[in-house]
């Protein structure tokens, strides 16, 4: 089981002076991520213990890391505006 992971949250704490212009490589790890099928995550699924995050999540997260040429562990938990 994973935790709850929706991309098209409603309710959401917003900081208005912070928005993506409509090119930003996000979008892009976004789509290419959303293209994998579900079936391809399956292996992760453990039925016991605390729910882990979804890796569709977990991807984009270290992509969108990547590409701004951070790939520490450490440094990625530590970005401001991933």
């Amino acid at each position: 089981m994973f935790k709850d992971y929706n991309m098209n949250q409603v309710v959401l704490p917003i900081d208005l002076s912070y928005k993506l212009q409509e090119n930003d490589v996000a979008f892009a790890v976004n789509e290419l991520v959303e293209a994998i099928p579900d079936e391809a995550f399956s292996g992760f699924l453990r039925s016991t213990g605390c729910p882990a995050y979804h890796p569709k999540m977990m991807i984009k997260l270290i992509l969108c890391a990547y590409t701004q040429s951070t790939f520490s562990g450490r440094k990625i938990k530590c970005l401001r505006g991933l």
